[in-house]
This record gives structure tokens, C-alpha cells and sequence, in this order.
């Protein structure tokens, strides 16, 4: 050992600071008075987005799209559609989300027929659009009647090529635009009819409200809408997509997330920039693990994503030799982006929901998750079966499959012809798990339990609350089950996670 080592030699560098994660801290449990089930998880995700609990699904294509997306929103998180789509492939899953859970679908949204088209043609058409039913309109789209599956199939009374008119139902109910959900369902419940159109003064079709529409509503209470009652919607853009970015923007996406895995990247700011300034959703910037990084962008952006390799498939540190343990990358950047209000998100890393919980405590607002949701049922991972068992397709953004379908420009590369990726990710398999809800139902209650051994009531206090302590090795072992063989695993744990 040389003593007195001056300042600038290369052994100075090896005077470094302790970075901490998950496994490395636990929360130091208080007084309490709180009740898990009384816990208030609602948060922001951005500086303008409300969630009603503080999940965020991963922009990944084995994890996120519109199915996930409406799924997330229907519980009250978030789904973020991930970019390996075209821009028209992305406008139409992003009107899918924003369609779902309409109390009124507006008229250019409403699928209609018309008196004079086949039975053969409407039955397709319908299969087609995926409705069971379609008011009938003449072309002033005064409403003339309405034709559903009852009325044509199996062709009993009419025969393919007999025209609507002949099976359709003309005795029509209607209502006025500003019906409220109690006064249509009754009207439904009244009439025996599962679909109400919506219609002006003169009689002319302006919108569709549904049975299955109205009972989705009452069935997820605590949904996550935007201004206009639409189920909210996420979207990844790449830095560099201003026109991508505006497509969605103008497609209804409430956020817009700029998907690079090291946005303190000179270019990468200004670009994020031209996109904030181009768009009115809200504009997530991401990912960053600094304090420095976050001084960069904590100016201009409405969210700040935390997270240089902590995913379960991700390679960059082994690769790269970069990256920063969780949570001190979200304590370092929370440090900024609190005092600014700007909503900080955890993205990766999480096994648990106490590893959720204590990102929260560290100073994120809302944790974003991929592997914990890729088994599940909404997920477009393929089902894979492996010695008896399900398993969905997984797979990290940086790994050569996904790069070659479009992400590589996430890893601010580009594939050169003739040669290769270097990729910062692995594809896998993830135990099928079933549904999103109950997935998400283990994890958000394991959250307020956590905030019910803090003491803290709301997401504010929690962060303002809680304490960790640091734990040891053993203190780890001691945290898992041990010493013994389980034969019935809880639902929110694995011990292979």
C-alpha cells in the first residue's frame, strides 16, 4: 500500500462511494396506525397524470401492448406501449386503449350498417370489428333501426343475400348526448337491449353507448381516466422520432416516454427537447441513474425514468461495465427532480413487492415493471411449454432478437449491413402467471402492507416517513424463507425470482 496517494493518479479512482439496492436495505418498521387496506397508493406519474396506484407495465414488446395497456389502466396503473411497431401500428393500438372503456364511442368510431347492404356482409363486417351488434343508418345518418347476432344468425328467418332492412330491428331506442351511466342502464334494463344509440335533435347517429361498456365501468372503480373519461395510455418513443412522437400525441397518448437505456446523452437531451416542445402529452425522459443526469433534464421534462441495468435480462453492466445499483440511482435523482415536482419512476430491478415499496421510499413516485407482468395472460410473450410447464417468451430490448425488430436505436446503435449487434440484453422464458389483475392485486397490496408497517397513509408520507436500515448477508438468508421446504409458495414470492 503507498500512503498519501496524490490527487488524479489512477488509484484515486479506487476511493469510490457504496451504491446500494434492493437486497441491501430493508424499511425500518414504526408506530403505526394505518391499516394496509386504508392505504392510499394514488401517485403521479407525471407532472399532469394521475394514477390510482403506482405501477407502470414496461414498454417492452413481450410485455406491453394494448391488451396489457387496458389492462393496467382498468386497475389503475399504466401500460406502456413499447416502439418495435410502425407508427400505424402504434396509432391503432393507442386508439384501442383509448376506445375501450368509452362511456359514449363517438360516431367515427361507431360501426354501422346500412339498410341496403346483405346479411352476409353485415355478419363479416361485425366478425370483422368485433362487435355484436351496429345501428343501422341511412346515409344522412339518421338511425333507421338496429341489426345484432340474434337477429341473423343462424339464418333462420332470413338468408344471407336478404338485405338488412328485412332482418333488422326497427323499432329503435334512443337517447340524447348526456345520458348519464345510471339513466342508460336503466333504459337497458328497461328495454331488454344491450346497445342505446346516442342521438341529436334531427335524429342523427353521434355516438353508441353499450351494455358491456357501462358494466365494465362499475366493475372497475378504480380505473385510471383521463379528462375525457378514457381509459389513459403510455407510449415509448425513441429519441429521435419526433414524427412517431406526434403521431401518438395526436392519437390520444397521455404520456410520452422517450425510451433510451442512457439518456444523459448530449443528443439525446436536445432531441428530447424538440419532442416536449412539439407535442402536448406529458413527456417522460429516461433512463438516467445520476444526480447529474437528472440536472440535465429536470428542466423541461414531466417525469424522469431511473434505471441503467438493473432488469432481469438486461447485460449492460456486464457488458459495458456501467451502470448504478437501484436505489441509490433513484435516491440520487429523486435528490433533483422532488424539489422541482417532477414525478420520479423506478424501472427495474423489482422481484418483490417490498423491492416496489422501498423504491418508493427512496424517493420514486410510481415503479415500472417487465418481467413481473410478462407471464401474464394480456402479455404478448408466445406461450412456451417446457417439461410440463407454461412459460411466456421474455425478452430485454437490448437482446439481438429485439434489436433486429426495430430497438436497436434504443441503445443508440444501428445495425450496419454485414455486421452484428452487440446486445445488452437475453432473451428467456418467464413462468405463465394467469392474469394481470391478480398479479397486480399481490403486488399493490404487498405495497400498502409495507406502508402499514411505516405508519404512512399516503404515498407523501410514505416518502417522507420511512427510514431504511442496512442489512448483511445473513440478514438477507434471514429475510427468505429458510430451513425449511416449501410446499405451498405464496403468490407474491418466488424463491427463484
Amino acid at each position: 500500500m503507498v500512503d498519501n496517494v496524490p490527487d488524479g493518479t489512477f488509484s484515486q479512482k479506487l476511493q469510490v462511494p457504496e451504491a446500494l439496492t434492493f437486497d441491501d436495505v430493508l424499511l425500518r418498521p414504526k408506530e403505526s396506525r394505518v391499516e394496509p387496506d386504508d392505504a392510499d397508493v394514488s401517485t403521479r406519474v407525471s407532472k399532469h397524470v394521475e394514477l390510482n396506484i403506482p405501477v407502470l407495465s414496461a414498454a417492452m414488446d413481450t410485455v406491453t401492448e394494448s391488451d396489457t395497456a387496458i389492462g393496467m389502466a382498468r386497475e389503475g396503473g399504466l401500460g406502456v406501449l413499447h416502439r418495435n411497431m410502425d407508427i400505424e401500428e402504434m396509432t391503432a393500438e393507442i386508439e384501442r386503449v383509448k376506445r375501450a372503456d368509452e362511456l359514449v364511442i363517438d360516431r367515427e368510431n361507431v360501426v354501422t350498417a346500412t339498410p341496403d347492404q346483405t346479411v352476409a356482409e353485415v355478419d363479416e363486417m361485425m366478425n370483422h370489428e368485433g362487435v355484436s351488434g351496429a345501428p343501422v343508418v341511412d346515409g344522412d345518418d339518421t338511425v333507421l333501426g338496429i341489426i345484432s347476432g340474434t337477429d341473423i344468425r343462424p339464418f333462420l328467418e332470413v338468408g344471407e343475400s336478404d338485405l338488412v332492412r328485412e332482418a333488422m330491428t326497427d323499432e329503435v331506442i334512443t337517447a340524447e348526448l348526456g345520458i348519464s351511466p345510471r339513466e342508460a342502464l336503466e333504459l337497458m334494463y328497461e328495454y331488454k337491449i344491450e346497445r342505446v344509440p346516442i342521438v341529436d335533435a334531427d335524429d342523427t347517429l353521434v355516438g353508441l353507448i353499450t351494455m358491456q361498456g357501462l358494466l365494465q365501468r362499475r366493475e372497475n372503480q378504480a380505473a385510471a381516466h383521463d379528462t375525457e373519461g378514457r381509459l389513459i395510455c403510455g407510449a415509448a418513443v425513441g429519441p429521435f422520432e419526433t414524427d412517431r412522437a406526434t403521431a401518438a400525441d395526436e392519437a390520444g397518448a397521455d404520456v410520452l416516454f422517450i425510451d433510451c437505456a442512457h439518456a444523459h446523452n448530449l443528443n439525446v437531451i436536445e432531441a428530447a427537447r424538440e419532442i416536449k416542445a412539439a407535442v402536448d402529452a406529458d413527456v417522460v425522459v429516461g433512463n438516467v441513474g445520476t444526480r447529474e443526469a437528472a440536472e440535465e433534464v429536470v428542466d423541461f421534462a414531466d417525469g424522469i425514468k431511473v434505471g441503467i441495468g438493473p432488469g432481469s435480462i438486461c447485460t449492460t453492466r456486464v457488458v459495458t461495465g456501467a451502470g448504478m445499483p437501484q436505489i441509490s440511482a433513484v435516491a440520487e435523482v429523486a435528490d433533483v427532480a422532488a424539489p422541482e415536482n417532477v414525478p420520479v419512476i423506478a424501472d427495474g430491478g423489482i422481484r418483490y413487492s417490498g423491492d416496489a415499496i422501498k423504491a418508493i421510499a427512496a424517493g420514486a413516485d410510481a415503479v415500472m415493471l417487465g418481467s413481473y407482468f410478462a407471464g401474464t395472460e394480456e402479455a404478448p410473450g408466445r406461450v412456451i411449454t417446457m417439461n410440463g410447464k407454461k412459460y411466456k417468451q421474455y425478452r430485454g430490448m437490448g437482446s439481438v432478437g429485439a434489436m433486429k425488430s426495430g430497438g436497436g436505436d434504443r441503445y443508440l446503435k444501428e445495425e450496419e449491413e454485414g455486421e452484428e449487434f452487440v446486445p445488452e440484453g437475453v432473451e428467456a422464458a418467464t413462468p405463465y402467471k394467469g392474469t394481470l389483475a391478480s398479479e397486480l392485486h399481490q403486488l399493490v397490496g404487498g405495497m400498502r402492507s409495507g406502508m402499514g408497517y411505516v405508519g404512512a397513509a399516503t404515498i407523501p408520507e410514505f416518502k417522507e416517513r420511512s427510514e431504511f436500515v442496512r442489512v448483511s448477508a445473513a440478514g438477507q438468508t434471514e429475510g427468505h424463507p429458510h430451513d425449511v421446504m416449501i410446499t405451498d409458495e405464496a403468490p407474491n414470492y418466488s424463491p427463484d425470482s
